[in-house]
């Protein structure tokens, strides 16, 4: 099985059952026993077709000579992977696009004009490139529905709209977090090198490198051996800014699944002091646990934990809480591109959820204390509005500015949320609280 087949698959399962395409990936990828250069081809189709779906049926309209509507949905999944191929990937030949595609569809599609249907039509596509007219709408261009576009319009600053649905359709880097307190970032460099990987330090946060050409990250030695973990400089930066002190502290992670931010707190502590890494699925705290194992970081214990349910022994007994809520996730489309497809309205009673956890988690913080929130969002509801309603009922607690990186304004508000598009981060808000004394 090869991958386009597994591409395939991936988008039947998307479409069918509403399966995330990281995950559903990861385990077709495994399933099919792809090797490390047919995975990354199977992903970058997968995610070129999700990213790509309005503008690759704005050209389908142009080609077909029925309706559109009248394609069968796999018959539309083999020629959204065809047309993809044949207009956004220069290194594959066209010859193989169609005959690849074709031979799906004659094994995939009972109708057995099917095969046929999509010989000639990618055949046209590839006679007539450079020929169509090209989609004018956002929806079309970006491939994001109109209700989205609308939505995020209202929550960016002016001029922003268009930088960010292009951000989302871009390629996310592999970023990781060194394990500073096992390997230094240098001497890391070197030993990717010698497993063929290159890493380039990351622009503004330190102990942070880009890696290319890795293939799967899992198989590399100094990654089993726990040098780095995968972490987005936006994650790290939530965490760097609760400014948590080398000391035997204890610290709070209550949505920590799948536990970067305990990995990050347990390093910028040199591993002193003590974190709980919570989550509410009982085989995502087993995730943490794996991580914080592999990493050497003895000083994380997971445990399973609904964020809304009070636990009274925690009551003022944390010197930082870090609250990284549920969300709709519409800063991370650019790694989960079949968010932007997930209806909207299911994410219209986050707010309530979200501020229900701040409120429980703010009564385990002490006096003096600091309570970070943080969301991977866009949306001002789940961000500003949730916190200043926190704030509106607990006067006990302030905003911080937060310590940011010399490449960011200074910043007094306490509050900054990051833009897909200006620092080549996820788009992400992060809020620092202060108990008072």
């Amino acid at each position: 099985m090869g991958a386009r087949e597994t591409a395939l698959n991936a988008l039947i399962a998307c479409r069918k059952s509403g399966a995330w395409s990281n995950g559903v990936l990861k385990e077709l990828t495994r399933r099919d026993r792809l090797d490390s250069r047919d995975a990354a081809l199977a992903t970058r189709l997968c995610y070129g077709v999700l990213q790509n779906r309005n503008r690759l049926d704005f050209y389908l309209r142009q080609l077909l000579t029925g309706k559109l509507k009248d394609l069968h949905p796999v018959v539309r999944d083999i020629l959204h992977l065809g047309l993809y191929q044949i207009y956004e990937l220069d290194k594959i030949p066209d010859s193989a696009a169609v005959n690849e595609s074709v031979a799906l569809a004659k094994k995939y599609c009972k109708n057995p004009k099917a095969a046929s249907l999509v010989n000639g039509v990618l055949r046209s596509a590839v006679r007539t490139r450079g020929q169509l007219k090209e989609p004018v709408s956002y929806a079309d261009r970006y491939s994001h529905p109109d209700e989205l576009i609308s939505l995020l319009k209202q929550n960016l600053p002016k001029g922003k709209l268009e930088s960010v649905l292009i951000a989302d359709n871009t390629a996310p880097q592999t970023v990781v977090q060194v394990n500073t307190l096992r390997i230094s970032t240098a001497k890391l460099v070197e030993r990717l090198a010698a497993e063929q990987v290159q890493a380039q330090p990351h622009g503004w946060m330190q102990d942070c490198l880009i890696l290319s050409g890795t293939g799967s990250i899992e198989n590399l030695p100094s990654f089993r051996e726990g040098c780095f973990y995968v972490q987005d400089p936006a994650s790290r930066l939530s965490v760097l800014c609760a400014g948590l002190p080398k000391e035997d502290i204890r610290v709070l992670d209550c949505c920590a699944a799948p536990g970067g931010k305990s990995f990050a707190a347990a390093i910028a502590m040199e591993g002193r002091g003590s974190i709980t890494s919570c989550d509410i699925h009982g085989h995502k705290t087993e995730l943490i646990a794996g991580g914080a194992a592999r990493l050497g970081l003895t000083n994380i214990t997971p445990r399973q934990q609904d964020a809304t349910v009070p636990v009274p022994q925690w009551e003022n007994a944390m010197d930082a809480v870090l609250a990284d809520v549920p969300c709709s996730g519409l800063g991370i489309i650019r790694k989960k591109p079949d968010i932007r497809y997930k209806d909207l309205a299911q994410t219209e009673q986050l707010p309530q959820l979200q501020l229900q956890i701040l409120k429980t988690q703010a009564s385990y913080v002490k006096p003096g204390g600091i309570l970070m929130y943080s969301t991977c969002t866009l949306l001002r509801r789940e961000n500003e509005d949730v916190v200043n309603a926190f704030l509106a009922q607990h006067p006990d607690f302030h905003p911080e500015p937060l310590p940011l990186p010399e490449v960011f304004p200074q910043n007094e508000s306490g509050m900054l949320t990051l833009i897909p598009g200006e620092y080549d981060t996820d788009g992400f808000f992060i809020c620092r609280l202060r108990r008072n004394v």
